[in-house]
């Protein structure tokens, strides 16, 4: 395998794909490429003075970017139908995974949470690996629901629900929610019934304001949200920090790498809070383009949806649209304040190998869903040529 098969940004087949999945193809490793600038900036002072080597978090965040593009050259060049088939499987194996992280000496606690498996020097964060799978698993199941026997409706919803509870045990109220979302949206695009989806809203909204009852943690969050500046240096910190640097970016920012909240003030920045640095070097024009940058993906996610034939197919595009799109604009919403604080990374931005692998894989099944349903009227001239040569060497052969 050659390096233009690896890394697709350097082939020359991305010019015969159709113009969504090549805008798509294109946008993706802008987005990765800030994404990799800004998280060299936020990362170096905190690995320095941790670590002793500023590039620490760089350097194994370029690691598992490549395996990411691995896994993304795969998904772009083979079919759907084989991702689809698997997806059922693959949803139960990080299940699976999500049950290690609940046991005892084999989960990894940080921050308070236990969300991660560490197999030797490497953590695996199973809540990220199964976001691609949910998605390609719920467009399967959603986009058959008229033809499936009751028995088989009732095993997958039970399957999914088993999953939003494991991953809200570890505890993740913000995954859990994302995911919920995530299946409720490509259940409503798929046409379910409104008293359904009615009923199964009502019931997330009562699960999470139940997990916030419970958890303390969660609930002084909510508090602290509220109010952060009644406990400016306690629950309040992170997000007092996060808005201080924010309002500090201005107009046009302090400038690359110049970021001073990151300096031992802004906690998680090379992650949850990873805006609030890029938005600080950025300023408002830079949050303006990243977020213009959003919606230009949602709108090809969309057009990508519209045109597909096949049902499965478009809610897949719709299914990725939420993740990527819904996630990041959460990710913003924490950091600017509007929403409470939660763990949920910025795609392709935050720290993190399973973030970084689940979030190429979804925008290589958005690509792939592109391609797949253009490839009948994308044809290279060259192609165009051969197949009429072809013909006509057929044709003269039977006259013969």
């Amino acid at each position: 395998m050659n390096l233009r098969q690896i890394f697709p940004f350097f082939t020359s087949s991305v010019t015969h794909w159709s113009t969504e999945a090549r805008w798509l193809h294109w946008i993706t490793f802008l987005w990765l490429f800030v994404g990799l600038i800004i998280m060299f900036s936020a990362s170096y002072p905190i690995a320095y003075a941790e670590q002793g080597d500023g590039l620490y978090y760089f350097k194994r965040q370029l690691i598992w970017t490549v395996v990411g593009l691995l896994g993304f050259s795969f998904i772009v060049q083979s079919s759907l139908k084989f991702w689809l088939k698997i997806a059922q499987w693959g949803v139960l194996i990080v299940l699976g995974l999500l049950f290690l992280t609940l046991v005892p000496g084999l989960g990894t606690t940080i921050n308070g949470a236990t969300r991660w498996i560490s197999i030797g020097p490497i953590p695996i964060q199973p809540s990220e690996l199964m976001k691609p799978f949910l998605v390609l698993q719920s467009a399967r199941f959603f986009g058959n629901w008229f033809r499936l026997s009751w028995k088989s409706r009732l095993i997958w919803l039970g399957i999914f629900g088993t999953v939003l509870l494991s991953i809200l045990l570890q505890p993740n109220l913000s995954t859990t929610a994302l995911c919920g979302m995530t299946l409720w949206l490509v259940a409503l695009a798929a046409g379910l019934p409104f008293y359904y989806l009615g009923g199964t809203a009502l019931g997330g909204i009562l699960l999470a304001t139940l997990s916030i009852s419970i958890k303390e943690y969660q609930r002084r969050r909510v508090l602290s949200f509220l109010n952060p500046w009644a406990d400016p240096m306690g629950d309040g910190y992170q997000l007092v920090q996060s808005l201080l640097a924010v309002g500090s970016g201005g107009f046009w920012g302090t400038g690359l790498g110049l970021s001073h909240q990151k300096i031992y003030y802004l906690p998680i920045q090379y992650s949850d809070f990873i805006f609030s640095v890029y938005a600080e070097e950025f300023g408002f024009m830079g949050g303006i383009l990243l977020l213009l940058l959003l919606t230009i993906y949602g709108t090809l996610a969309l057009r990508v949806a519209l045109k597909a034939r096949q049902i499965e197919h478009q809610l897949i595009a719709i299914g990725v649209m939420v993740v990527m799109v819904g996630q990041s604009l959460l990710n913003i919403g924490v950091a600017t304040g509007v929403l409470p604080t939660t763990g949920l990374p910025l795609p392709l931005f935050s720290y993190g190998g399973s973030s970084m692998i689940a979030s190429l894989a979804l925008a290589a099944f958005l690509i792939r869903v592109a391609r797949e349903e253009n490839e009948a009227s994308v044809i290279s001239l060259a192609e165009h040529r051969s197949t009429q040569d072809q013909r006509g060497r057929k044709e003269r052969s039977r006259r013969r």
